[in-house]
């Protein structure tokens, strides 16, 4: 009876612990919106229990049968009064036993029951009616406007689609309202319920080139694996009169020799090799032909060209619009290059890009990494100067690697303060409030970032538009607390774990570890999760699965929402993840294992 004695001392106290984390925690519990306070309550219940080392309780509790509080999350105190009272019981068998002390009655103490309605609740409020035949919604990010059609959205409607993501640090607001317009009349004519979801861009750190890549086109027809040509390379010709764009596949023809072309005329011309190559004309419009190529060539600013018509010659033409290719800088591990402010000047050696935030910069300091490009190239801080930092390369994806203009940039070990909005951002949000249901902040790195995002709503007179704040930096992870309490504030709210950058400044090995503490604080405050970034991504953009990626999607089974990316085959993703999360729903809930009926028999006794 001591063993029971020690555990029964030892859940009073965190009782009482409870207890005064609530009494000091008042005014943060009283600044939650009506209909998150009781939320609130419990999550700093939870926070406050979480700072006492529970496992050597866990286990002792467990010896005896009872619950070890390992599924508390959404009833902090309830779970612990009634330990208490099962201890009590157990104690009360024994006369020599002290008498437990009885814990001092609470106003509002949420049981398992009323958790779960307040997450059932919160979740319908910001994401909309349960889907009919799974509890997890899924989330889909909507290709580039062009892609979306009537038969893209109803395909997605079909397959199980309750939300649509639109990203708009991408394309404009006119791709932007296709995309919702198309997607609210197909939900309406097939009668079945859509939330969408406006993603703002955030303060992306992004590089920037200073130079420009070659200006070559490379025309090249299709080939079989045995290099033979399965289809001719096709390339525009249109009327210099009528370019208004810079093409790699369009030549210009003056307005001479384009009143003579003729279908089956040949431009003959000698490329940047020094080989001999021609475009036979296979089709003649008023604004535009049709030329083909049967051979690869590679095509430079002044290349000439000699249109014939059999043996006759027509005329020459020289090629003046040839756009620039990407250019990107070769890096290999050891190298020392300079990441520059706007306007800096480029060293002589031109090894260095550019910053889209000053402000990122200022904040680096020697010995500081610097990831780019999704961590494939990592460097370190080795010098800084007024108008650039010094850095040295010491990881490469292949020991080499070639980085690109608008790549993003991740700071893992800087502190940043950087505005939550920029001009961009105050757009998107404007659209946001006129044709969204949620808005998604992203980079969204401290409590008051949350309590401006609320105050730009309130302005905007936004108040019933849902919010879901993106949580994918190292900082954000390490003030989630707060960041918690000030969404509290304001309803209806959801977190969005945007694992690619969370992974990329954590460490890809504590990803599962941080995931899995975000999940546990959010149960704790009733907030329905989106688990975000590469699910089934493999087969979204190919058709076909990795074995890793669907043990990944069964996972996601623990959170509120699941978030698919754009890709070909994303319906089919969708109907996977679809067949995945309702037959997980049978075995897993959030933490507790579910003990459906397997199809086991034990083998037959040896004869």
């Amino acid at each position: 009876m001591k063993r029971l004695q020690k555990l029964r001392d030892a859940v009073g106290l965190l009782e009482a612990q409870v207890r005064d984390g609530e009494d000091a925690g008042a005014a943060l519990i009283a600044a939650a919106h009506p209909d998150h306070r009781d939320s609130a309550r419990n999550f700093v219940h939870y926070v406050t229990i979480r700072q006492t080392d529970l496992r050597d309780l866990q286990l002792g509790l467990i010896r005896y049968g009872l619950s070890s509080l390992g599924r508390l999350e959404g009833h902090v105190l309830d779970a612990l009064i009634k330990v208490g009272e099962r201890l009590d019981d157990a104690l009360a068998r024994d006369p020599a036993s002290a008498s437990a002390p009885t814990p001092a009655p609470v106003a509002t103490t949420l049981t398992w029951e009323d958790s779960s309605r307040l997450l059932h609740d919160h979740t319908r409020a910001l994401l909309g009616p349960r889907p009919t035949h799974r509890h997890v919604y899924v989330m889909v990010t909507a290709p580039p406007a062009a892609e979306v059609d009537d038969a893209w959205v109803e395909r997605l409607l079909v397959a199980g689609m309750n939300v649509l993501r639109v990203n708009t640090a991408h394309e404009d607001e006119r791709a932007w309202a296709h995309i919702v317009a198309t997607a609210r009349r197909v939900a309406h004519r097939l009668d079945t319920p859509l939330r969408i979801a406006v993603d703002l861009p955030g303060p992306k750190l992004r590089t920037v080139m200073l130079q420009t890549g070659p200006r070559v086109a490379k025309w090249k027809p299709t080939r079989d694996e045995l290099g033979q040509i399965v289809a001719p390379c096709t390339i525009t010709l249109r009327p210099r009169a009528h370019a208004t764009l810079v093409e790699p596949d369009v030549v210009n023809v003056p307005d001479p020799l384009w009143a003579v072309l003729a279908i089956g005329d040949v431009l003959a011309f000698r490329d940047a090799r020094g080989k001999d190559r021609e475009l036979t004309v296979v089709q003649r419009h008023a604004d535009h032909a049709t030329a083909e190529l049967r051979a690869t060539a590679y095509v430079v600013p002044e290349t000439t060209m000699t249109l014939r018509r059999g043996d006759a010659v027509l005329g020459e033409l020289r090629v003046t619009s040839v756009p620039a290719r990407r250019f990107r800088l070769a890096l290999a591990v050891g190298d020392r290059w300079s990441l520059l402010k706007h306007n800096a000047p480029p060293p002589p050696d031109g090894k260095a890009v550019g910053c889209t935030l000053d402000a990122a910069l200022d904040a680096l300091r020697i010995g500081h990494r610097v990831l780019f490009d999704d961590g494939h190239l990592e460097a370190i801080v080795e010098a800084i100067e007024a108008d650039r930092v010094i850095l040295r390369v010491t990881f490469a994806a292949g020991g080499a690697f070639k980085l690109a203009g608008e790549k993003g940039i991740n700071l893992p070990d800087t502190e940043l303060t950087l505005p939550l909005f920029s001009v961009d951002d105050e757009h998107a949000l404007r659209f946001a409030v006129g044709h969204a249901d949620i808005v998604d902040a992203s980079f969204v790195r401290s409590p008051e970032d949350v309590r401006e995002l609320h105050r730009r709503l309130a302005a905007l007179g936004a108040d019933r538009l849902g919010v879901v704040l993106k949580i994918e930096t190292r900082g954000a992870f390490d003030r989630l607390p707060a960041i918690m309490l000030a969404a509290l504030e304001r309803a209806p709210v959801g977190v969005m774990i945007a694992r690619g950058d969370l992974a990329i400044e954590s460490g890809y090995e504590r990803l599962a570890e941080l995931q899995e503490e975000m999940l546990w604080l959010c149960e704790a405050a009733h907030v329905p999760v989106i688990w975000a970034t590469q699910v089934l991504d493999t087969l979204a953009r190919t058709g076909r699965p990795s074995r890793a990626e669907v043990t990944d999607a069964a996972m996601a089974v623990r959170a509120e929402c699941v978030m698919l990316n754009k890709g070909p085959f994303v319906a089919e993703a969708l109907g996977a993840l679809d067949d995945i999360l309702r037959r997980m729903e049978q075995h897993q809930y959030k933490k507790r294992s579910l003990y459906r009926r397997l199809h086991l028999r034990l083998p037959a006794p040896p004869t």
